[in-house]
C-alpha cells in the first residue's frame, strides 16, 4: 500500500478535535504530521445516498434515536452527518482511505461516488467490510480496487474467507494478531490491517509484525512525537 512501514490511519478521524466521522475530525486528522490518512464508515440513507456514520442509530453521537436509513441525507446532514462525495471533496486526492463499508448492502450509489473520487483503481484507497455482499458488490463495480474483509479475529476462519472473497488483506482486532497469526495470513498471500491501536509500543510491536496498516488514535495517532 505504501513505502511506509505501516500506514498510520485516523479512526473515524480525530475525534479529540470533533466528533467522528465529521468533516471537522478528518480534516484535524489529515492536519497531524504522522498521519497518513484516514478510516471512516459508510452507510446508506434512507434515499440511498452513502453518508458517513460507524452506528446504525444516531443515538451515541448525535443523542437521537432514529435509525441512519430511516432519515434522508439532507435531514442527516442537520445533524453533522456527512455524505461520502463531501467528505472525498474536503480530503482531497492525496489522503490514504480506509473506507468501510457497513449496514445495508452497498452498490451503485457508493461504487459511483469512490470511482469519481479516487479512479478506476482506487489511488491510495482501499474498501473494507465486516459484509462479504458488499464486499462481492464493490468487486463486480469496483474490480481495480483493493478489497479488505473486516473480521473480529486474525484466524483461520477469517483468512480462508478472505481468500475466497478475493480480498488482498484482512482488518481484524490488533491484540488477535500474533506472531502465528500474522504468518499465517502473509502466508496466505493476504495483507494485515490492525484496528484500534491507541499506544505507540502497540503500533510499533505490529510494525515488527508486518502489518501494513493500522486504524489508530489518541497517542498512537500522533506517532513518536513527545
Amino acid at each position: 500500500m505504501s513505502g511506509s512501514p505501516s500506514l498510520r490511519l485516523a479512526h473515524r478521524g480525530d475525534w479529540r478535535v470533533a466528533p467522528e466521522n465529521t468533516l471537522a475530525a478528518l480534516a484535524a486528522a489529515i492536519r497531524v504530521p504522522a498521519c497518513d490518512g484516514v478510516e471512516f464508515d459508510v452507510q446508506l440513507s434512507r434515499d440511498d445516498v452513502p453518508v458517513l456514520l460507524h452506528d446504525v442509530t444516531l443515538a451515541r453521537v448525535q443523542g437521537r434515536e432514529d435509525r441512519v436509513d430511516a432519515l434522508d441525507a439532507a435531514e442527516l446532514a442537520t445533524h453533522g452527518i456527512p455524505t461520502l462525495v463531501d467528505a472525498l471533496a474536503m480530503l482531497g486526492p492525496e489522503p490514504h482511505l480506509n473506507v468501510e463499508l457497513k449496514g445495508q448492502t452497498h452498490g451503485d450509489a457508493t461504487a459511483e461516488v469512490l470511482r469519481a473520487a479516487r479512479g478506476r483503481t482506487g489511488s491510495c484507497a482501499l474498501i473494507s467490510s465486516f459484509e462479504p455482499p458488499s464486499l462481492v458488490a464493490m468487486a463486480e463495480r469496483l474490480p481495480g480496487w483493493a478489497l479488505w474483509l473486516g473480521a473480529m479475529a486474525l484466524n483461520t476462519e477469517a483468512i480462508a474467507l478472505a481468500r475466497e472473497l478475493g480480498c488482498r488483506g484482512v482488518s481484524v482486532d490488533w491484540a488477535t494478531i500474533t506472531p502465528a497469526s500474522a504468518r499465517a495470513a502473509q502466508g496466505a498471500g493476504l495483507e494485515v490491517m490492525a484496528w484500534t491501536v491507541r499506544r505507540r509500543p502497540t503500533f510499533n510491536r505490529l510494525v515488527r509484525l508486518g502489518v501494513v496498516a493500522q486504524c489508530v488514535e489518541a497517542a498512537a495517532l500522533d506517532g513518536d512525537a513527545a
